[in-house]
């Protein structure tokens, strides 16, 4: 049965929204954002150093998640490395300099202060490793494993 067309006009609209803004943060502010990335409208790019933030392919950057580019206190600017097909969770915040690699899953409420190896799911504060070779699809989709009982 298909969706009612109230739910198809607004998922639309939403898909619209934000490829709106990725557009609008990689023209005016110079981000580098790869296509397909989706960036919550309340997810907070650090605007005091725009250019260091890169973000990969079909990658999602959900809501009120941080992504930081500058520390005050030091006075330094560093970039942000976001792979391809990763997913960061809830609030969380990405810490300056940090590089996050392909596939990877960062858990709801992490502090990433350290590189996160590709194929990872790490969560915490500060962000641990959690699990390795983690295989994802576009948008940071885990791929279920299959458990099959001997019969």
């Amino acid at each position: 049965m298909p969706a009612p067309l109230a739910t198809r006009i607004r998922d639309w609209l939403r898909e619209a929204m934000i490829d709106v803004r990725r557009r609008y943060l990689m023209r005016v502010w110079k981000m580098e954002i790869g296509e397909g990335t989706a960036i919550s409208m309340s997810a907070k790019l650090d605007l005091t150093n725009p250019q260091g933030i890169h973000i990969g392919t079909y990658s999602v950057v959900t809501f009120g998640a941080a992504i930081l580019t500058h520390d005050y206190v030091n006075q330094v600017n560093r970039d942000v490395r976001i792979g391809d097909n990763c997913f960061i969770g809830a609030h969380s915040i990405i810490l300056p300099g940090v590089t996050i690699g392909d596939g990877c899953i960062v858990a709801a409420g992490s502090v990433v202060a350290r590189d996160v190896p590709a194929r990872s799911l790490v969560a915490g504060n500060p962000a641990r490793l959690v699990e390795h070779n983690v295989e994802t699809t576009q948008y940071g989709v885990r791929v279920s494993r299959a458990v099959y009982k001997a019969s």
